[in-house]
């Protein structure tokens, strides 16, 4: 293996504002309606190309975490946009109330996800995914049910990171579908090392977005994402009721046929707040160099970091993060 391989970029611990970036544009629509008219509405206003058969991935969260995507949103889009659509999921690399599929099951439940199928999709094993041009890898371990569905539509909650810095739609599919053995261990674990956390920074958030590009290319044209700006944490839905308080106001939705312009677009928002309401996510973001996501993508060719922001609220005006952000509501600690 070369050298190049084994080394990972820097600067993810620097944000890229927008007049320094270059390239091709893209389109993401937003809106400040966070319910599940604003959530249909944008799915709609996306006109994602999702043929036949249909998954939705998003995190479905730990037992009674306070901060997951409502799921009576996502049941109002499956019934009025996405019948016959299944959510997917895979078992976690730690242990806890998603480690097996039995512990899985339960918690899928307690949350309220029970209005349509939901598939753990390494229940019944592994398949392997080619990685193109990947510096790390070749191909990723996933959860072979992801074979059966034709599309997909990544719905995520946008949130801080313990390890990643932020969760968008890169973590969702490149941690979300990545089997919770083989996968995931791919991504944070040295072969033979005795930390499965001894993977991080510039490296994790590389071996992250490859496994999210595996997932892309397989999809193809029939994939789209949307990111819920809300009870954004500064801790991930995988934590539970042990997530830190939420500071951060709430924003709005993003969505994107493009990974890159819908997770670099949420970036932006949440560095468009006034520096007292998004420092505690800033700083999260920047100290595990969860930036290096977006420069990544952008050096797998995997989207634009350029983009128009349509507001789909005032007539599809073309606005800037600051126009997005003016009025927000800030938390109080």
């Amino acid at each position: 293996m070369a050298d190049k391989k084994k080394t990972a970029g820097k600067g993810g611990e620097q944000y890229i504002p927008y007049s320094d970036r270059s390239g091709g544009k893209s389109t993401v629509y937003f809106t400040r309606d966070l319910s599940a008219d604003g959530l249909m509405k944008i799915y709609r206003r996306l006109g994602a190309d999702l043929a036949g058969k249909v998954c939705i991935k998003l995190h479905t969260g730990e037992k009674n975490g306070p901060n997951i995507i409502p799921s009576p949103w996502v049941k109002s889009l499956v019934e009025s946009d996405l019948p016959g659509a299944s959510i997917i999921e895979t078992n976690t690399y730690y242990k806890g109330d998603r480690y097996t599929t039995e512990q899985h099951r339960q918690t899928i439940e307690v949350n309220g996800w029970t209005f349509c199928p939901v598939d753990i999709m390494d229940e019944d094993g592994t398949v392997m995914l080619p990685v193109k041009d990947g510096k790390w890898f070749t191909e990723m371990s996933m959860g072979k049910n992801i074979l059966n569905y034709d599309s997909m539509l990544v719905l995520t909650h946008f949130k801080g990171h313990m390890m990643g810095g932020f969760g968008g739609s890169v973590k969702n599919i490149g941690i979300g579908c990545a089997d919770g053995r083989i996968g995931k261990a791919m991504i944070h674990t040295t072969p033979g090392s005795s930390n499965i956390w001894d993977i991080c920074e510039e490296e994790l958030m590389e071996r992250m977005t490859e496994s999210a590009k595996a997932v892309v290319d397989h999809f193809e044209n029939h994939i789209g994402f949307i990111n819920v700006l809300r009870n954004m944490s500064v801790s991930c839905d995988c934590e539970g009721l042990a997530a830190a308080p939420v500071v951060t106001p709430n924003i709005g939705i993003v969505a994107s046929l493009d990974i890159l312009a819908a997770d670099q677009a949420s970036i932006d928002l949440v560095y468009a707040l006034k520096p007292e309401e998004n420092h505690d996510l800033v700083e999260r973001i920047e100290s595990r160099h969860g930036l290096r996501q977006l420069t990544y993508m952008k050096e797998l060719g995997m989207g634009n970091d350029l983009y128009d922001l349509i507001d789909i609220d005032n007539g599809d005006a073309d606005i800037t993060t600051a126009d997005a952000v003016k009025d927000v509501v800030p938390f109080t600690k």
